[in-house]
């Protein structure tokens, strides 16, 4: 349920998903004076670019005791070796509920604002005054496809992997799937099932051991940017974990990347040396950018588009905070194991300056 309209609260956080529930977590710890506003109509990011909207075989590369958020460990999924979108979504909607978080919804915030001592949320239901604002929106809303040469040309169909639903619609079909990451991996596997692939890739793309998932991958790049320096062969957030279908893919021999084409035509792609690929679809597994425009108002973007923080705080905005956005706005906060250290070290800045009575 939506809150009334001109509310006031000592905190605000714009985004029910991962970060603004381990935020929440935080705030009630805290005994914080706080709300959550999310822009879906039910918890447990169940919207059409979240965990329920995506793939059908889509799992975590983390098994669900090292996917989890503060304060409640993830259930293992029956007969699942890796957590699920379904299962993810279930677990978040539970947590949620566990902890009575004060979550608003439907609220769609379409600006931040500076007031008179404050800062001023403006949501579809009304208008909340803040001293502090958290803002949790992610980047799954905003899903990035690179202006690589002839993609205006193609006559095929081009989607990104948040449009992704299932193999079923590109069975016999020719698909050339973008991207050197574990999305494009597995969405390869999903597709080789029924349709012809080939996969590209702008860097060579690197796989883990069978044996390793996403917990050694996780705590090895947490080494990395904690000082500790990599060691001989150290992992990266985005080496390749060889869940299951994925194995079975590499088993099948389609687990084979090939460097980026130079650009696309009418029909496919040309790659540099002039060999060309005739092709009926292009999936982008090209990755997401920073949900932010609510925060245009404040006038904060660098050129880079990002918005300068110290730790997570706004260096121009006090009185905002940023969790969830990638390395940017605290290492792995975009990700369930890494998010609750983000909005804990976020949460115990809010509640010190709440204490001192800063910043006015």
């Amino acid at each position: 349920m939506a809150a009334p309209a001109d509310a006031e609260s000592d905190v605000v956080v714009i985004g029910g998903g991962p970060a603004g529930l381990a935020t929440g977590y935080h705030l009630s710890r805290a005994r914080a004076d706080y709300v959550i506003l999310d822009g879906q109509r039910a918890p447990g990011g169940f919207w059409d670019r979240s965990w329920s909207g995506y793939w059908d075989s889509l799992r975590l590369i983390s098994p669900a005791e090292h996917s989890s958020l503060p304060g409640s460990w993830m259930p293992t999924e029956a007969g699942q070796e890796l957590p699920s979108a379904v299962h993810v979504a279930e677990y978040l909607a539970a947590y949620e509920r566990r902890y009575e978080l004060p979550v608003r919804r439907p609220v769609t915030v379409t600006g931040v604002r500076r007031a008179e001592g404050a800062l001023e949320v403006v949501g579809s239901t009304g208008t909340w005054r803040a001293r502090h604002v958290v803002s949790a929106t992610g980047t799954w809303r905003r899903p990035h496809t690179p202006d690589h040469p002839g993609r205006d040309l193609f006559e095929g169909r081009q989607l990104h992997t948040a449009d992704y639903r299932g193999p079923e619609e590109f069975a016999g079909r020719r698909v050339v799937v973008v991207g050197g990451g574990n999305s494009a991996a597995q969405l390869l596997a999903d597709l080789a099932e029924v349709a012809h692939t080939t996969w590209v890739a702008r860097r060579p793309v690197r796989f883990l051991p069978d044996q390793v998932d996403g917990r050694v991958l996780f705590d090895e790049a947490a080494r990395y940017a904690g000082g500790a320096g990599p060691g001989r062969g150290a992992a990266r957030l985005g080496d390749i974990v060889m869940v299951p279908s994925v194995r079975r893919a590499r088993d099948r021999g389609v687990l084979v990347a090939r460097p980026m084409f130079e650009r696309l035509t009418r029909t496919g792609a040309v790659w540099a040396d002039g060999s060309e690929l005739e092709a009926d679809a292009v999936l982008w597994c090209t990755g997401f950018r920073p949900a932010l425009d609510h925060l245009a108002p404040l006038e904060l973007f660098d050129a880079d588009g990002r918005i300068p923080v110290e730790g997570n705080r706004s260096v121009r905005e006090p009185r905002l905070h940023l969790v969830g956005y990638g390395d940017w706005t605290g290492f792995g906060s975009d990700t369930l194991a890494g998010v609750g250290r983000s909005a804990e070290a976020v949460v115990a800045r809010v509640i010190e300056d709440l204490r001192a009575g800063r910043p006015r």
